[in-house]
């Protein structure tokens, strides 16, 4: 594997759909009274390893895509000169403005109408079965990423779906004021030449006016500068060794990761079978039941064995509620409420005793003291990990911009206040100072101090039938949040990133987690291609842009990757000055707007 890192200077960013949320099981048990925190004092590492042989090796695989001409271009192409399905009629009426005119408005129009709409008018007509579409037909200068505008008046809500070539690329759903409104799925890449772009309104009609073409220039934005340091000021050595190592490397690969579903690592054996290469990263979930921690004594002693054999350790919590009748990690089915457990006392570097004496005095809740028990429970089953020297990428209170876990559905501020009063404690008041902490917050509403976390990520779920590409749209929404000074990450997934896509979308996520169950393998326990074609998988885990274990174990002892491959096989960027290619044609000024993200 090359160690060069491919340089893209690329442009975009298409709206896609995030779909976040892992199903876990349940466990109920009884909290108990008082808190029991378990360490283990253990700091030698075993000195037997046994390597198994896998069924078959695989080449390494080049990064390559078309070499990227960038290309200055604003086309505007009418929907009145595009091919379309029958039934579609043409039409230059004025569309009358929703909510606009108040009912003693008498003042008289203008003697100069100026149609809101460009060229001679616009298509409509569109059934409700998302039967119609209308094609255009693009010349595209160059191989570049494309902003793809579409001017359209709604009186509703309608879905659209756009293909390119045939292949869907995007769905949004228009504004419902009747206005032409300029609707832009950001960053298509497009291959030079003839190109069909389709859009199809599922299950409404509407006006479209025309589509602009347009070169992007928002990818270029993204950077891989993030600060090699931790919010932790009291970091330990192997935290700040392994955050070293992630930016070091940020922007070169991405690394491999997969979550165990338990101490056995059968997924991660899986992959080995398949690919010839284990993951960099075993993640686990851990979970609590009620307050009792003994199922989590299994996945730290797996996590140190991980960390033992060279691998990095990830870990987040399936916090069961501290509710003595409904101790459930969703909100539905819980009746703790975090807001019963907030308070305006500073408690997070207090000692138990000192708590304890807060409740019994009524100046704290019951619930409060409970996420009390429940954190300094979940603070000795860390730091065990901390006495063994195991660094950790801790992403605790995960998907925060959902409601389904009751730590996200209420208020932000009740999340923020939770998410600070672990960072204190576990930081100042235990001293965990082997924690990488990962913010998975999902959104600008529910970003915390951003001193208090190192690294932002996603969890990004799709349907079966997706493909993930790049999913750089949403890399980017959120470096706009957090900034360029943190690394972003994709911390689950349901498929796995295309490394080629990745680099020429330059969207290199820092790591990536596949989550386990169907997405990895079926019921008996075999490869399944239902998430991730297991050819495409086998390419991501040998290609030169992702890192697996073998290859992160010599980057680490300094070794250098040496590529199996002649590099002049692999493709460049360039860029170009063209003449610029605008049509000339008049257009009528509209709002943008963009999809969202989440």
């Amino acid at each position: 594997m090359s160690i060069k890192k491919i340089t893209a200077v690329i442009t975009a960013a298409v709206t896609m759909t995030t779909l976040t949320a892992c199903k876990e099981k349940k466990v109920e048990n009884d909290k108990p009274e008082t808190p029991t925190v378990t360490t283990v004092e253990e700091t030698s590492a075993p000195t037997e390893t046994v390597e198994t042989i896998p069924v078959e090796t695989f080449p390494d695989y080049p990064i390559s895509y078309p070499t990227i001409e960038k290309k200055r271009m604003d086309n505007v192409y009418e929907a009145e000169d595009s091919l379309m399905t029958e039934g579609l009629e043409f039409s230059d009426a004025i569309p009358e403005k929703k909510n606009k005119k108040e009912e003693n408005d008498t003042e008289k129009p203008t003697a100069v109408i100026v149609a809101p709409y460009s060229g001679d008018g616009y298509v409509t007509g569109f059934k409700k079965d998302g039967s119609s579409y209308v094609v255009f037909e693009v010349d595209a200068p160059s191989n570049q990423h494309y902003d793809l505008s579409f001017s359209i008046a709604s009186e509703k809500l309608v879905n659209c779906r756009v293909s390119v070539n045939d292949k869907e690329t995007a769905t949004f759903v228009t504004k419902e004021d009747n206005e032409f409104t300029l609707i832009t799925l950001y960053g298509v890449f497009l291959t030079k030449g003839k190109t069909k772009i389709e859009i199809c309104p599922l299950d409404g009609d509407l006006k479209l006016d025309y589509l602009k073409l347009s070169n992007n220039t928002s990818l270029s934005t993204i950077q891989y500068n993030a600060a090699n340091s931790l919010s932790n000021e009291a970091a330990g050595e192997s935290a700040k060794e392994l955050m070293s190592f992630l930016t070091e490397n940020y922007g070169k690969y991405t690394i491999t990761g997969q979550y165990a579903s338990d101490e056995t690592n059968k997924e991660l054996e899986l992959i080995y079978q398949t690919t010839g290469k284990y993951p960099v990263i075993r993640f686990s979930a851990m979970h609590n039941s009620g307050s009792s921690f003994d199922s989590t004594f299994k996945d730290i002693d797996a996590c140190a064995e991980w960390h033992y054999k060279g691998g990095i350790v990830g870990l987040m919590w399936y916090w069961e509620a501290p509710s003595k009748t409904k101790p459930s990690v969703y909100t539905k089915e819980t009746d703790f409420r975090l807001s019963d457990a907030v308070t305006d006392i500073d408690i997070a570097k207090l000692t138990q005793e000192e708590i304890r004496g807060l409740y019994g005095e009524g100046k704290i809740s019951e619930q409060c003291y409970g996420l009390i028990l429940d954190l300094d429970n979940m603070a000795g089953q860390l730091m065990s990990l901390k006495n063994k020297g195991v660094p950790v990428l801790w992403r605790p209170l995960h998907e925060a911009s959902g409601d389904w876990f009751w730590w996200g559905a209420g208020s932000v501020r009740d999340y923020k206040w939770l998410w600070n009063l672990m960072y204190t404690r576990y930081t100042e008041y235990f001293e965990l100072d082997n924690l990488i902490w990962v913010w998975n917050g999902q959104n600008d509403k529910t970003l915390v101090d951003k001193n208090t976390f190192d690294i932002a990520s996603l969890d990004i779920y799709l349907p079966a039938e997706k493909e993930f590409g790049s999913r750089y749209e949403q890399f980017l929404a959120l470096q706009n949040i957090v900034g360029k000074d943190k690394l972003i990450a994709l911390s689950e997934c349901s498929t796995i990133p295309d490394m080629d896509i990745s680099f020429r979308d330059n969207a290199v996520w820092s790591f990536f987690g596949l989550w386990y169950g169907k997405y990895l393998h079926d019921e008996n326990g075999a490869y399944s291609d239902i998430y991730t074609n297991k050819d495409a998988f086998i390419k991501t885990y040998n290609s030169d842009g992702a890192l697996s274990l073998d290859e992160y174990m010599k980057l680490r002892e300094g070794e250098k990757l040496v590529p199996q491959y002649d590099e002049s096989m692999t493709t460049t960027t360039t860029t170009t000055t063209a003449t610029d290619t605008t049509d000339t044609s008049e257009t009528s000024t509209t709002t943008e707007t963009t999809a969202a993200v989440w």
